[in-house]
């Protein structure tokens, strides 16, 4: 496989398991080093196992997204293992959300998802991109999803913070782009991933294959629920220099679920 990260830095949040571990895969394979991090050590530290066994250089890192402290000293750790950050993949969202009428959702809980998955994106780019700047620059990639281009009943705080995502985004990739820094985001359609297979127990309890069937594979023109390792290919794509004079884009990754919208 050509190494056309050799040499380079990447950090990856919610990188142990879904989208965030096969967009790592993709980077180490290609010869960058990779920083997975996580909330939970345990599981982190059998996703970075795992890839080490494929030969990769990796490192685990453990944070919190919502805590500022948290994010600081994860770009610090990186920096300070490996002397430089060249990419980020920032990927971590809330998994555990609760489906509920906009009118029925506790104000704590819209504050919790906003913390992680949208004000966590820009703590992390707050720390990320002035690291990239002292190398020269480099590029980052914001993981939304589909429901951050439309209205999506039950979901009123994540759809919030993905949509908000796009914006902090854009906002980015124009204020640092003479700098040498690309900002893109990728809007994953329904990927195989331990998010997905929440939302489907939750909406059929005990029988997520017909949630799928029922909800899922009917919006899909490709008729079937996506890889993750499509979505991680796609990422290292705009991670890439084949991929240079692409910033700001927001590029859905879905099996052509929002084509016809």
């Amino acid at each position: 496989m050509e190494k056309r990260f050799a040499g380079k830095v990447a950090l990856v949040t919610g990188g142990s398991s879904g989208i965030g571990l096969a967009a790592a895969r993709e980077l180490g394979r290609a010869g960058a080093k990779v920083a997975l991090v996580g909330r939970t050590r345990e599981r982190g530290e059998a996703a970075a196992r795992a890839l080490r066994e494929e030969g990769m250089e990796v490192l685990y890192v453990q944070a919190d997204m919502a805590r500022s402290e948290d994010v600081r000293r994860m770009v610090e750790e990186v920096v300070g293992r490996w002397d430089r950050l060249d990419l980020a993949v920032n990927n971590a969202a809330l998994g555990d959300m609760m489906l509920v009428p906009l009118t029925e959702l506790p104000e704590e809980e819209f504050d919790r998802v906003l913390a992680v998955d949208l004000k966590g994106v820009w703590l992390c780019m707050k720390y990320e991109i002035p690291a990239m700047l002292r190398t020269g620059g480099g590029a980052i990639v914001n993981v939304s999803s589909i429901n951050g281009l439309t209205g999506t009943p039950m979901g009123a705080a994540y759809v919030t913070a993905k949509h908000g995502l796009h914006g902090l985004s854009k906002t980015a990739a124009m204020e640092f782009a003479r700098q040498g820094l690309r900002v893109n985001v990728v809007c994953p359609g329904a990927h195989r991933t331990p998010m997905l297979e929440g939302i489907l127990e939750k909406l059929s309890p005990g029988a997520p294959e017909k949630a799928e069937t029922q909800f899922y594979v009917p919006r899909i023109p490709m008729g079937r629920v996506g890889r993750s390792e499509e979505c991680g290919k796609a990422i290292a794509w705009l991670l890439s220099e084949d991929a240079s004079y692409v910033n700001g884009c927001v590029m859905t990754v879905d099996g052509g679920m929002m084509a016809g919208l």
